[in-house]
């Protein structure tokens, strides 16, 4: 196992202006896929001119077998912010029994401030409905898992990767409806997430069956896209779905980290940054009118990856 790889990428910088249309206010979103508003899901402004909100996040976390997911969950708990977690919560399969035995007792005290994505191992054996009824209005309309809300001076989105149970590609309702969102955006920054990774330098790998969501998003000039799925902490160059660089693409955090046994860093990616296969930890995002910065947090104490971007 590697301890981490740095590809010869340079961290792209990147600027220009962002998608127009109407802006939300939290929940609010661009259809009645509406999750409930979170408890403090933003930090207060720093000043009139520049919301700043702090955002954190993380998935494939949480069973009853292991003691990793108490320990990003204390991560969370001591510090104030809106978290996003990027699916597979709960370990083998969710349910109304793991939910309540083994998500609950770790990641139960911030569900009032989650806003969830849901992942294959969420829909394993019911297609999601313990995840619905977990999460509540927070995961957006049962059965489809997509919704979209805004913190600070962002536009966030959910989306749902199980594409061969809701779709994924143009034509699909979700494509549609986030093409709609989209266009319907007034932020000057976005960011998505969702599990399965478009790119992936581990286990599972590069994810096709994404491309047509990120490319709505690239379309509509968003920044951000975190998901998990590969059990590794990985950092991308921004590039378009098909793995050009570009740097008014989108860039991805894979943050597979949440508690669930790590995977091996096994090949380097196209455009890939920074991979870490060897901690446990979150995702800090500090959200700020017209950039980001991002650390990732591990459960040892030490900040492991620390950059900022312009948004594009």
């Amino acid at each position: 196992m590697t301890a981490a790889r740095v590809a010869a990428v340079a961290v792209a910088m990147f600027t220009a202006g962002c998608a127009s249309g109407a802006q939300s206010t939290i929940p609010a979103t661009a259809t009645s896929s509406t999750p409930t508003s979170p408890a403090a899901a933003s930090a207060p402004s720093s000043s009139p001119a520049e919301p700043v909100a702090t955002v954190m996040a993380v998935g494939d976390i949480a069973g009853c077998e292991w003691e990793t997911d108490s320990a990003t969950a204390a991560l969370v708990e001591d510090r104030h912010g809106l978290v996003l977690t990027v699916g597979d919560n709960v370990y083998p399969a969710g349910s109304d029994d793991t939910y309540a035995d083994c998500y609950d007792p770790a990641w139960g005290p911030v569900l009032d401030r989650t806003m969830p994505a849901i992942g294959n191992h969420d829909v394993e054996d019911d297609g999601g409905a313990a995840y619905f009824r977990y999460f509540g209005s927070a995961a957006g309309t049962p059965g489809e898992g997509w919704y979209s809300f805004d913190v600070g001076a962002w536009h966030l989105i959910a989306l749902n990767s199980n594409c061969t149970l809701v779709g994924c590609d143009v034509g699909s309702p979700q494509h549609a409806w986030l093409v709609a969102d989209l266009a319907a955006n007034g932020a000057r920054c976005t960011l998505a997430y969702w599990h399965h990774a478009r790119f992936s330098s581990s286990r599972h790998g590069d994810d096709p069956s994404v491309a047509a969501l990120w490319r709505a998003l690239d379309d509509a000039d968003a920044d951000l896209v975190l998901v998990g799925h590969d059990h590794i902490y990985e950092r991308f160059a921004p590039q378009t779905a098909d793995g050009v660089a570009d740097a008014d693409g989108v860039r991805q955090i894979t943050i597979g980290t949440g508690g669930a046994g790590l995977y091996e860093d096994e090949r380097n990616a196209p455009n890939s940054e920074l991979a870490i296969d060897d901690a446990f930890g979150i995702l800090v995002l500090t959200l700020r009118a017209t950039s980001y910065e991002w650390n990732f947090l591990t459960t040892d104490g030490n900040v492991a990856d620390e950059h900022s971007a312009e948004c594009v």
